[in-house]
């Protein structure tokens, strides 16, 4: 077995850091610090043919694979940390469910601004009274003349400061097969946006409340019976974070491999002590099994969408050897790593909050169990909802 990149691949992935070299490089520091969504990042990848690499290119598209985008979040991430979320915006995530699943009048209203960086999707999943139980979710859609009238409210959606149109999770009746999910444009009447708050990490969200918000039957991205689905197109965001997770953690090992190998005390290199030796073994290490499993998830999806045990597999080992790798860097880096003078202390938040983001490290285990094991366990609240059923 090969597990060597192809040269298509190699050629490719030298192609988009050439391009980050180029136009992501000269602000990066200053890019990191910012909260809002870099659009002028985004039009520039749109431009590079990065936006919708794992859309058909009868969609509009690159036609490319999960892999290709993982490839291209390596790259960027190499040189500007903070610009891998434009890739993961453009490929991953709500974009890649909704160019999935979402009827093609639909599809071609907002897809090609979507991926021409012009605009920009947010997902709401979450809520007040639900997170990680995605399944008690109780933002409803009822029927409405010719659509559905939504009420609800959703927390912590990435770039809900920046999106101009939301993928709600919603409830078109009792019981999971009534869980679905409709198009909400940012200016639809019944729309209101909260205050920022401000994550550890730098961004920010919104609070999103729904009251009477009209949406109509064209919007419906899936109706009941959709679950599944959803989930499974959310297996893609899980590869984006995981992709992330460990291009972070890797930026955060080169900076500090470089000052171990330039930083003198006690008359020796840093990188001559055995116990800083010893991290980095460690680090290299885990960032190389990580490595492997992403690899193996992502080229597992194909052009499809990838499985769940080996995407909770894959984003459990990257965000352990990510955000270890960027704490690590940080402790070497010393009061360096601590401060803002490089982007260290950066990699090692945001790589803390996907631990929690795209399913924490608790859930991961659950479904990485329930792999292992050939069956689901469902908590209390599941087993008495079943039952209700």
């Amino acid at each position: 077995m090969d597990f060597n990149l192809s040269l298509e691949q190699r050629q490719f992935q030298d192609s988009v850091r050439r391009f980050a070299e180029a136009h992501l490089r000269p602000k990066a520091r200053e890019r990191a610090r910012e909260a809002r969504f870099p659009w002028d990042v985004a039009r520039l990848m749109a431009k590079q043919g990065l936006l919708g690499i794992t859309v058909p290119e009868s969609h509009g598209g690159q036609g490319g694979t999960l892999f290709d985008a993982v490839l291209a979040i390596e790259a960027v991430a190499a040189v500007c940390p903070r610009s891998a979320d434009v890739v993961q915006a453009g490929n991953f995530g709500p974009l890649r469910t909704f160019a999935e699943y979402a009827p093609p009048q639909l599809r071609e209203c907002y897809l090609p601004n979507l991926l021409a960086g012009e605009t920009l999707i947010g997902l709401g999943m979450s809520e007040p009274e639900a997170g990680s139980a995605v399944t008690e979710l109780r933002t409803t859609a009822t029927p409405d003349d010719d659509g559905y009238l939504v009420n609800g409210s959703k927390v912590f959606m990435t770039h809900s400061t920046d999106a101009t149109c939301f993928l709600i999770y919603l409830r078109f009746g009792p019981g999971v097969d009534n869980i679905g999910s409709v198009l909400i444009p940012r200016d639809t009447s019944g729309v209101r946006i909260g205050k920022p708050v401000r994550y550890l990490s730098g961004e920010e969200w919104c609070q999103i409340y729904f009251e009477d918000c009209h949406v109509p039957a064209s919007h419906v991205v899936l109706g009941p019976g959709g679950f599944k689905k959803q989930i499974a197109g959310f297996n893609a965001e899980r590869l984006g974070n995981a992709s992330r997770a460990l291009a972070l953690g890797r930026y955060a090992f080169d900076v500090a491999r470089e000052h171990a190998m330039t930083r003198r005390q006690f008359g020796r290199y840093l990188a001559e002590f055995q116990g800083l030796q010893w991290k980095f073994a460690e680090m290299e290490a885990d960032l190389v099994a990580a490595r492997l499993a992403l690899y193996q998830a992502a080229a597992g999806a194909d052009t499809g969408l990838p499985d769940a045990h080996a995407t909770a597999i894959a984003k459990y080992l990257c965000n352990k050897a990510g955000f270890a790798a960027a704490n690590e860097a940080l402790q070497i880096l010393g009061a360096t790593g601590f401060s803002e003078e490089t982007l260290v202390d950066y990699c090692m938040r945001r790589t803390r909050g996907w631990m929690i983001a795209g399913g924490s490290m608790e859930i991961l285990k659950n479904r990485i169990a329930e792999g292992v094991f050939g069956r689901a366990f469902f908590s209390a609240s599941r087993t008495r909802e079943k039952r209700a059923e």
